[in-house]
């Protein structure tokens, strides 16, 4: 039988990360659930072996269920009819499987009916189902709100809601309106308290809502009347069961058919508040987005991983002129890359979810006792790591998953524009990667105060200094030089305007982030010497691309960017002849 989890050693690898053993540890913390739950574990060895076996039931579910139906899925999509949603039937097969399987609410505590795990073998989950089928992991993926709940939920909204996500209730959140996409803060749905009810009352629309048809939704609204910034927003809690939300419509979309994306109406919808009242975005849709964007660059490896099974498969199969097209250096060397950007994205991917699960697993330590001196400088280390990574991650990934995919439909060539064809579909479901959860864009915006702050060429240099010794020591005084070159820019930028920064600021990031992940493919090389060729390859590119980055900064003047931005400021009239 196939499996997505055994014919990868690049994901069994990661469990045997130097940090595993302390993620555990402080996640299980003291192993107090043993004896208590017979599926609990008495140490680190037996968690991380229950990860392994949970990731080959995950995988081969994987590969016989979820990968059998995509195909499927992606022709008959989803249905609305009456305001009611239906998944294609492969989608409900996909999500028996799964439930009854236990691989729902695989991160929540068990006292709650989930597993307990970490973070890193659930991206890992999150991986698998994206290499199946890139839609259901949007549907399986939602479960994230979970933890928002978990974190921030009272203990009788946790009480009511947690043990229905084990069992399988579907999730979504509500954030972007018809009027209000990125700009958040800019949301106007009401949120009104009913003293009759006892209960909030949300009213308005949303739009763009993944599975917004799911029972348990996490929404977004305004709580305090006469607002209009982040600060008057609150979360509230909707269960569909109570009423009151009609789905008004289903997007027909490019790709990841299989996830209903739906326009919804909130007409006395009643509600009840996640947290605080007025935090809803500034503290509770910042941290589950952050969850998201660890998700999406899961989805973006997964893609990727499909497109580039695939596309070597097509090679070694699909001869021309007497041979296999994977004899021919212009197809190796599009695998090549394919395959480098690949490890790397994944590099990163586990890299940041690391960090995430040690902040994670400190706050919650923190919920209840005093960190110690030691702990709050880890604490403080990891989620600032975590901070930095999320939108290197996330842009990385998902524009990699792009060129991917793209790739892969280049070496099918006429036949991968065909729908017969895997990477047809792959192509699609990969191009919103680079769009929701934050566009590409915003992924910069994000990025760009570590750039010019000095913060990543500071976690560099911690790199660099990991990857300097043995067969890779070459490799790494490359990469430093590379890195004084970054601070060398990142100084002549910072001596000039904002809006030369801001201009610039793409290439920046990019710069940053081309080094960072050379850096993690050589400190996994270094562990691993099946992605020696990768890490070297990877390295010499990103080298490459940031010696064009610096001498278009340098040579491309204030007066330049001036220029073009006098072309697209706000008094430049609507005609394109502006």
């Amino acid at each position: 039988m196939a499996n997505f989890y055994t014919d990868n050693p690049d994901l069994e690898f990661q469990f045997s990360h130097p940090l595993m053993e302390k993620i555990v540890c402080l996640k299980e913390q003291g192993f107090s659930d043993f004896g208590k739950y017979d599926y609990a574990p008495k140490d680190a060895a037996d968690a991380i072996d229950s990860y392994h076996r949970v990731m080959e039931v995950f995988g081969e579910i994987c590969a016989d269920v979820l990968d059998a139906n995509a195909a499927q899925v992606d022709e008959t999509g989803v249905k609305c009819s009456n305001g009611k949603v239906t998944y294609a039937p492969g989608t409900v097969e996909n999500q028996d499987v799964l439930i009854k399987a236990g691989m729902y609410g695989m991160s929540l505590p068990r006292e709650y009916g989930g597993l307990n795990f970490s973070i890193v073998p659930y991206i890992m989950a999150a991986e698998l189902t994206a290499r199946a089928d890139a839609s259901f992991s949007n549907i399986w993926g939602l479960q994230d709100c979970a933890e928002t709940i978990n974190e921030f939920g009272s203990q009788d909204i946790k009480d009511e809601f947690l043990p229905r996500i084990f069992k399988g209730a579907s999730c979504s959140m509500d954030l972007t309106e018809p009027d209000a996409g990125s700009d958040l803060q800019s949301a106007t749905l009401k949120a009104t308290w009913s003293e009759e009810k006892g209960m909030w009352l949300l009213n308005g629309v949303k739009r763009f809502i993944t599975n917004g048809c799911a029972d348990i939704k996490l929404v977004l609204a305004r709580s305090e009347e006469g607002t209009k910034d982040g600060r008057g927003l609150s979360y509230f809690v909707h269960d569909r069961a109570w009423g009151g939300v009609t789905v008004r419509r289903v997007e027909n979309k490019m790709g990841i058919k299989g996830s209903p994306t739906c326009e919804l109406a909130f007409k006395d919808a009643p509600a009840k508040i996640v947290g605080e009242r007025r935090l809803g975005l500034i503290k509770y849709v910042m941290s589950l987005m952050n969850s998201a964007r660890l998700g999406i660059g899961a989805q973006s490896v997964g893609i990727s991983e499909a497109a580039y099974r695939a596309a070597f498969k097509y090679a070694q199969e699909r001869e021309q002129f007497g041979h296999p097209i994977i004899e021919f250096p212009a197809v190796y060397q599009m695998l090549s890359n394919m395959k480098a950007r690949l490890q790397a994205s994944r590099a990163v991917l586990y890299e940041t979810g690391r960090f995430v699960d040690l902040t994670k697993a400190y706050a919650s330590i923190m919920a209840k006792e005093k960190l110690s001196p030691q702990q709050r400088g880890e604490y403080k280390l990891y989620s600032r790591n975590a901070d930095m990574l999320t939108p290197i991650l996330k842009l990385f990934s998902s524009e990699y998953c792009n060129r991917d995919t793209y790739d892969a439909i280049q070496i099918h060539g006429g036949s991968g524009y065909m729908k017969e064809y895997q990477v047809e579909r792959l192509y699609r479901d990969a191009r919103i990667t680079s769009i929701y959860e934050g566009t590409s864009q915003l992924q910069v915006v994000a990025a760009i105060r570590y750039v010019t702050s000095g913060a990543y060429s500071q976690l560099l240099k911690e790199y660099n200094s990991d990857c300097s010794m043995g067969q890779f020591s070459t490799l790494a005084g490359k990469l430093s030089d590379g890195i004084c070159e970054l601070d060398r820019i990142v100084d002549f930028c910072n001596s000039k305007s904002k809006s030369f920064i801001d201009y610039h600021s793409r290439a920046l990031v990019e710069m940053a982030g081309n080094l960072i992940l050379s850096h993690l493919l050589i400190k996994e090389a270094q562990r691993n010497s099946d992605m020696k060729a990768s890490a070297e390859l990877f390295t010499a590119q990103a080298l490459a691309s940031n010696a064009s980055h610096s001498l278009f900064i340098m040579n491309f003047t204030e007066e330049n960017v001036s220029s073009i931005e006098r072309n697209y400021s706000s008094k430049c009239e609507q005609d394109v002849g502006c």
